[in-house]
């Protein structure tokens, strides 16, 4: 399954061996007891990661 967050794909699939899904998208990879969870997991962390690009690159203007 595969969702989108702006312009970036999030791929979302079932994990062998073990309960619960994974989401991974760019350089990320999370996991939850469900596909939603797993998302809502990305999200938050593709919203950290951008925050802290943005912080950056502003103190190196």
């Amino acid at each position: 399954m595969i969702e989108k967050f702006g312009h970036l794909k999030v791929q979302i699939f079932k994990i062998k061996n073990r309960r619960g899904y994974a989401a991974v998208c760019f350089d990320h990879l999370t996991e939850g007891a469900s596909a939603r969870e797993a998302y809502e997991r990305m999200v938050k962390a593709l919203r950290r990661t951008n925050n802290k690009d943005l912080i950056f690159s502003d103190n190196n203007v």
